[in-house]
């Protein structure tokens, strides 16, 4: 036995734990630390006084409410519908079930810039459903939600539709047979198992959102204290050469998604654990 752990630890197809280590810290480094540290480092040339007035102006705590509002109401209703729509993908057999399958991924495709202005003129007050809607979507705030709901459906989807695959159906019918409803089965017994992943949906689809641009400048008509979002807000300081603003806001962004999705994660780790409790 011995002898065949160390034949197969020799015979690795990976490299040795300290290369393979190497390697990992390096590209994380690269990749992730290098550009954050950047900025921090660009930020720390403020003074305090510069760097509470660049993150606190009128305009640009308008921009968080709206980017950080929206991305969390997009994140929501995405967790609510993506896991309906999991559920037919994964337990019912229709016509076309294929193509609507793959219509799922079509936001992780299409160009960004595309979907802003597909949705810009699909909800245009001429537009397709534009229309027929008793008030204005495009160039207004809730066009930048639908636009985030739009690129944050596919996160939910693909997250919880493996889970619900694995779920044992012979759970739902001892539940069944004990006298529990269909509603008492899915919260229960469906719901505690797919939580995990659920919530794990609803953090990659806000992340996702608190960082969109190409969607959102199209759709939202980026009027200052109103459908402005924080990604453009530190574009047009870039514009401006402002660097150390533009660093001053994105640092911001970054401790709140940072301690958000800290959040989120613990409530995942709570939930685990819950489960493996039951």
């Amino acid at each position: 036995m011995l002898l065949s752990r160390g034949l197969l630890k020799r015979h690795s197809v990976l490299p040795g734990f300290d290369l393979a280590l190497g390697f990992a810290l390096l590209y994380i480094s690269l990749i992730v630390l290098v550009p954050l540290s950047a900025a921090f480092l660009k930020t720390f040339t403020m003074t305090w006084a510069a760097f509470w007035d660049a993150v606190t102006s009128p305009r640009v705590l308008a921009s968080y409410r709206l980017t950080f509002g929206a991305s969390f109401a997009a994140a929501a209703l995405n967790a609510v519908f993506g896991l309906v729509v999991a559920w037919v993908l994964v337990r019912y057999d229709f016509p076309f079930k294929r193509l609507i399958d793959a219509l799922v991924d079509l936001p992780f495709a299409l160009p960004t810039a595309v979907a802003g202005i597909a949705l810009t003129a699909i909800y245009a007050e001429n537009g397709w459903i534009g229309q027929f809607l008793p008030f204005k979507v495009s160039f207004t705030p809730v066009g930048v939600f639908v636009a985030l709901v739009f690129i944050g459906v596919p996160f939910v989807v693909r997250t919880v539709q493996p889970v619900l695959e694995d779920v044992n159906r012979e759970l739902e019918e001892a539940a069944a047979t004990l006298g529990a409803s269909r509603w008492q089965t899915f919260s229960k017994v469906i719901l505690p198992i797919v939580l995990p992943a659920l919530l794990t949906g609803f953090a990659l689809a806000f992340a996702r959102a608190l960082g969109e641009y190409g969607s959102v400048i199209f759709i939202a008509g980026n009027m200052p204290m109103i459908s402005e979002i924080t990604p453009l807000l530190i574009i047009t300081k870039l514009e401006q050469y402002d660097i150390a603003g533009a660093t001053a806001i994105a640092v911001v962004m970054l401790v709140i998604s940072f301690v958000l999705l800290l959040l989120i994660n613990s409530l995942q780790t709570w939930a685990r654990k819950r489960q493996g409790g039951v």
